[in-house]
C-alpha cells in the first residue's frame, strides 16, 4: 500500500501542534520537524504502508489557476504580493525537514508550476490505474475527490487522535455527494480558505442537491440555461448569474492528473540513504528521539 502525505499540511499542523519550546542545542525550534517525523512514525505504525511518498506544493499558487481565479488563496499571499504567508519560524525548517527526509531515504514528490495536490491526483491515479491500494494523508477537504475503492482519504483536520479514515463511501455518507463530484460540490459552496467565492445564494444542501440531480457543474449549468425539469427556477437563476465562474472554476478546484513527476516507487527505507548526514542533522537538531521512532516505524512496517 502506497501513502501519499500532503507534507505542507502535516507540517503546518506539526507546526502549531507544537510549542516552539521543542528546540535543537542552538536554540533554533525544530517543531515542525520533530511533529512531522512523529507524526509520520504514528501513520506508518497505524497503517502499515510499504511505501510512503511525502507530496510537495513546489508551486503552491500555480499561474494557470490564478488566472482562471485570480481570487485564488489572495488572503493567503505574503506582503512581497508572490509569495506564501509562513510564519518566521517555521520557514527555515521546512529545507531542513526535506534534508532529514532525503538522509532517512524517504522519497519526496513534486513538480514545478504544480501544488501537491495536483501530485498527490497524478500519483494516485497512475497507482489505481495498476490495480494498487493508496492512503491519502491530508487536511484538504477538496481532496475528498479522488476517494474510490482503491483510493482512501485519511482526513487529518481533527488530528491524528480523531483521524477521519474515508472511502468514497464515507465521503457519501459525510458529505452527501458522490466523492467523484465533491469538486463540483465544493465549486458550488465556495471555500473562503481557498478563495472560492461559490455560487450566491447556494449554501452546502442547495449543492449537494444539485450535484445529487445533475452531476458535474458543466451538466449543472446545461440544465439552467436549458431550463431542465427538476431545476427550481430561482436556483437557475442563480447558476445563470454565477454562468462565467462556473465556467472557469471547476479547473480551479479540479485536481490535476498529469503532473510531469519523477519516477519514484517511494519503497519506505529498511536503512538510511545517508547515514553520515543523517547523524550530522541529528546531532545538530536535536531529533534523535523522533528519527528513532520513524525508523522503528519503517522497520516494523517493512518486515
Amino acid at each position: 500500500m502506497l501513502m501519499l502525505i500532503d507534507a505542507a499540511g502535516l507540517y503546518f499542523r506539526a507546526y502549531y501542534g507544537l510549542p516552539e519550546s521543542l528546540t535543537a542545542p542552538d536554540g533554533r525550534p525544530v517543531n515542525a520537524i520533530r511533529g512531522f517525523l512523529d507524526m509520520s512514525a504514528t501513520l506508518i505504525e497505524r497503517r502499515k504502508p510499504t511505501r510512503y511518498i511525502a507530496c510537495l506544493d513546489l508551486d503552491w499558487r500555480p499561474e494557470f489557476r490564478v488566472e482562471l481565479l485570480p481570487s485564488y488563496k489572495t488572503h493567503r499571499v505574503a506582503a512581497d504580493g508572490i509569495a506564501e504567508e509562513i510564519p518566521e519560524t517555521l520557514a527555515p525548517q521546512v529545507p531542513l525537514l526535506l534534508e532529514v527526509l532525503a538522509a532517512l531515504g524517504i522519497a519526496t514528490s513534486g513538480a514545478g508550476g504544480f501544488e501537491a495536490d495536483d501530485v498527490i491526483a497524478t500519483l494516485a491515479a497512475q497507482e489505481e490505474d495498476a490495480g494498487e491500494t493508496v492512503e491519502i494523508v491530508t487536511g484538504d477537504r477538496d481532496l475528498m475527490a479522488l476517494a474510490t475503492d482503491h483510493v482512501t482519504i485519511l482526513y487529518t483536520a481533527q488530528g491524528l487522535a480523531k483521524l477521519g479514515v474515508l472511502s468514497a463511501t464515507g465521503v457519501l455518507e459525510k458529505y452527501g455527494v458522490p466523492a467523484a463530484h465533491y469538486a463540483d460540490f465544493a465549486v458550488l459552496r465556495g471555500d473562503p480558505s481557498d478563495g472560492l467565492p461559490g455560487v450566491g445564494g447556494v449554501g452546502e444542501k442547495t449543492a449537494a442537491m444539485l450535484v445529487n440531480s445533475f452531476g458535474s457543474v458543466e451538466s449543472i449549468l446545461a440544465a439552467a440555461e436549458s431550463g431542465a425539469d427538476g431545476l427550481p427556477a430561482p436556483i437557475a437563476k442563480k447558476i445563470l448569474a454565477a454562468r462565467d465562474y462556473l465556467a472557469l472554476a471547476p479547473d480551479v478546484v479540479r485536481g490535476r492528473c498529469d503532473v510531469p513527476l519523477a519516477l519514484t516507487r517511494g519503497e519506505l527505507p529498511v536503512e538510511p540513504a545517508d547515514p553520515d548526514r543523517l547523524e550530522e542533522l541529528v546531532t545538530q537538531l536535536g531529533i534523535a528521539a523522533s528519527v528513532e521512532r520513524i525508523r522503528k516505524a519503517i522497520r516494523a512496517a517493512t518486515s
